[in-house]
């Protein structure tokens, strides 16, 4: 059973909602040790001074934020508590919005609301209500001494409050070289690549997308523990360099895609066959 990270209350209005706040993710990362290469013995780290070249000891380490190049203000624990934003635990909702007025890229990280007991009836009802009206509730909250922009959606039987960036934090794009927007292409090119989205469409099934890089990974880390070799996966052939004729990929891919469909349908054509013959058996 999870563990609530957070306990307290969604406001909006004078209505309150008591909830208790669950990750709603799991990270799952490779986590190495460093090692010495001759006795594989773990590598520590010191803290060394990079004035008088000293090694340090924590007790004399103090945090300093850098206004200026080589130049700091010291803040004390004590100077971050009483600096620190209220923890006030509920999840006010400042405002209604329509989920596609936000840019996906303020999107940061979901966490689940479930409501107590007594809180269960106005938890469905601000739940419906979002639902109905395509709305999210765009809200301020404070989690681990942080103040947060959160967004308060349904989600199926849930609603889920989405951890958001702030404006200042995303980048803008003006810096970059992109082309423009709507750029004319020839209608011959366009007429192919949606043809090509076309027959590569199909329902999105998270449940079948793997980080393959980690389960290959962690499969050559069991063998080895198990001392068996692996085998080496097949070396990709590198990208051409030449330039081509954009019409020509298009086309080629077209024409592969097809095939890999087909492929597939007659493969669960002779599946189903297959089955039947067992079952008339």
């Amino acid at each position: 059973m999870a563990h609530a990270i957070w306990t307290g209350s969604i406001n909006f209005g004078l209505v309150t909602i008591p909830i208790k706040l669950f990750t709603a993710v799991r990270e799952n990362e490779l986590h190495f040790n460093m090692l010495h290469a001759k006795d594989n013995g773990r590598i520590g780290f010191q803290r060394v001074c990079n004035t008088c070249g000293k090694k340090v000891e924590w007790n004399d380490i103090v945090k300093g934020y850098e206004y200026e190049k080589d130049h700091y203000v010291i803040v004390s624990d004590k100077d971050l508590k009483e600096a620190n934003v209220e923890a006030t635990q509920s999840i006010d909702i400042v405002q209604f919005v329509n989920l596609d007025e936000i840019n996906p890229m303020h999107f940061e990280k979901p966490y689940y609301l479930e409501p107590e007991k007594k809180g269960k009836h106005a938890y469905a009802l601000l739940r419906d209500a979002l639902a109905k009206s395509g709305k999210v509730g765009i809200a301020r909250v404070v989690i681990k001494t942080r103040e947060h922009l959160a967004a308060v959606k349904p989600q199926g039987d849930a609603l889920i409050l989405e951890i958001m960036h702030f404006a200042d934090e995303i980048v803008d794009a003006s810096g970059f070289d992109f082309p423009k927007a709507n750029e004319k292409v020839p209608p011959a090119e366009m007429k192919v690549a949606m043809m090509l989205i076309d027959t590569m469409a199909a329902p999105f099934k998270p449940e079948e997308f793997h980080d393959k890089y980690r389960e290959d990974v962690m499969a050559m880390i069991e063998a080895r523990a198990q001392g068996k070799a692996m085998k080496k996966a097949p070396k990709k052939a590198a990208a051409s360099s030449k330039l081509v004729d954009l019409m020509d990929v298009l086309q080629q891919s077209l024409r592969e895609t097809k095939v890999r469909r087909n492929g597939k349908a007659d493969n669960g054509k002779v599946a189903k066959k297959k089955a039947k013959v067992a079952l008339a058996r």
